[in-house]
């Protein structure tokens, strides 16, 4: 039988691959991977996205069941076990190196509707008792996590989180969360780091938040709120503040 190209193997054709090698170069993120590559990863990533499928383990599965297809594309079933392993130990600057660079060939309309995402940074203490939390040390008689989460208030959900020993500091995780470029971020006083704010704003992205109050400000102005900017108050939640 002839064989027939899939509608996932024409999206896998739009992927800018030569970029996508050369970022996996870059972060050195097939460094001792034998079977499991970087490529395998993100392709299995973007099958449960397609699929819908919200567990490792249904991409395994579902998976499986297309692997005669699945094979002329270059896509590997991932063992459950292998796949968290790469979820977890690989860095995640190869896919979002990838998207901004698809981002910065993308039209103008979406670059605009980018424009407009808004993006809510905050973390919580998770206090933790009993066996099995003594790798949350965090006091002579205190164990506790922090959950590093970042919210997306049109979704009303996180679209991202981690979790970490609480002695981690919000900004520490932060520098490891994924960017969306062109975003506009909001978030408060524990993510104060002039090296993060400048690469937020390398990547095009807008910051919300409030100056401590000794922040050397130079040419500090009160600025009228344009018309539609309670667009952003609304959907974060408050009023805007008219203050320098």
């Amino acid at each position: 039988m002839r064989h027939q190209n899939s509608v996932f193997h024409g999206l896998l054709k739009l992927i800018p691959w030569h970029v996508f090698d050369r970022l996996v170069d870059e972060h050195g993120a097939d460094h001792l991977v034998r079977k499991f590559t970087t490529r395998h990863q993100f392709i299995a990533l973007s099958f449960g996205q397609l699929e819908g499928v919200n567990s490792l383990r249904g991409i395994e599965v579902t998976m499986e069941s297309h692997q005669g297809r699945l094979y002329h594309i270059g896509a590997k079933v991932p063992l459950r076990s292998t796949f968290s392993d790469a979820n977890r130990l690989r860095s995640p600057l190869v896919f979002s190196g990838l998207f901004e660079h698809m981002l910065a060939t993308a039209t103008r309309g979406f670059k605009r509707q980018m424009a407009e995402t808004v993006r809510l940074i905050d973390a919580t203490s998770l206090p933790l008792a009993g066996l099995g939390a003594q790798w949350a040390h965090f006091s002579d008689t205190t164990y506790g996590a922090k959950a590093h989460i970042i919210y997306d208030p049109d979704l009303g959900c996180p679209i991202y989180h981690v979790v970490t020993p609480a002695k981690i500091n919000d900004i520490t995780a932060a520098k490891t969360m994924p960017i969306d470029a062109g975003a506009t971020y909001v978030f408060d006083l524990g993510y104060y780091d002039y090296a993060w704010w400048a690469q937020l704003h390398e990547m095009g992205c807008r910051i919300v938040t409030r100056f401590k109050t000794n922040t050397p400000l130079r040419d500090a102005r009160i600025l009228e709120l344009p018309a539609g900017s309670q667009l952003l108050s609304d959907r974060i939640g408050f009023l805007p503040a008219r203050q320098a």
